[in-house]
């Protein structure tokens, strides 16, 4: 004769393991595309915003998302702005390998002995310029205004998760994840390098308006629609201008 615990156990578990599924889709929707407003995760996920609630209040209680206010650029609408919810630094560890203390710890060894910040800058520069040679390729293949789209693809493939959108007069390079965001909180040249790259791939100026290294959901990055121009300076590149 079965025991009734162990009879209602195994549904209890296979319930368990789908709300634990359903909570990872959860936050794997937002590191691709960033911080979300409830409305926005139950339509990619084609789940009820009631669902999408529940789940956002447990990954809130296990820190693995914070809710706040969405950033309005340009001129704010009448009324709040919508509450969306953006991974936590503990949220975005679950998806990163645990390399961070290393390379902090190797670039502090280079700025100390081995040159200064101009030495770091020029680590930097040299760790980018060897993925843009993949960029350049995927970038120079396409149109001139789907660049940023092409360029957007190669960052995913490199674990950026990278999206472009139109934005007035230009187009937004969004990069909804960093591999290396902590290490370029301590080193921004990181950010500043990778900047100065996406400006001579386009073949133009580009703005960096944000950064998850900054403490921002997305690292986003401005094109205008303007005539080429030479690539941006290393004083500006990298820059959060907030």
């Amino acid at each position: 004769m079965k025991n009734v615990g162990e009879a209602s156990a195994a549904p209890a578990e296979e319930y368990a393991s789908g709300e634990r599924s359903t909570r990872n889709r959860v936050a794997r929707s937002i590191l691709d595309h960033g911080p979300s407003t409830v409305a926005e995760l139950a339509q990619r996920l084609g789940l009820t915003q009631a669902a999408v609630r529940r789940h956002l209040d447990a990954l809130v209680v296990d820190d693995v998302v914070a809710a706040r206010e969405q950033r309005v650029y340009g001129a704010r609408t009448r009324g709040r702005p919508a509450k969306v919810f953006a991974l936590t630094d503990c949220g975005r560890d679950a998806f990163d390998q645990s390399y961070d203390a290393l390379a902090v710890d190797a670039l502090r060894w280079i700025e100390q002995n081995a040159g200064g910040e101009a030495a770091v800058a020029a680590f930097a520069r040299d760790r980018i310029e060897t993925q843009a040679e993949r960029y350049r390729e995927a970038v120079e293949a396409a149109d001139p205004e789907d660049r940023a789209a092409a360029l957007a693809r190669a960052l995913t493939e490199d674990g950026y998760a990278a999206t472009a959108k139109t934005a007035p007069v230009g187009r937004q390079l969004c990069q909804h994840h960093c591999p290396v965001a902590h290490v370029a909180e301590e080193f921004p040249q990181l950010c500043e390098a990778e900047t100065e790259v996406f400006s001579r791939l386009l073949g133009t100026h580009v703005q960096r308006l944000a950064t998850i290294a900054h403490g921002d959901g997305v690292c986003t990055t401005y094109i205008p629609h303007t005539t080429p121009t030479a690539p941006a300076s290393a004083s500006t590149a990298g820059r959060n201008p907030a």
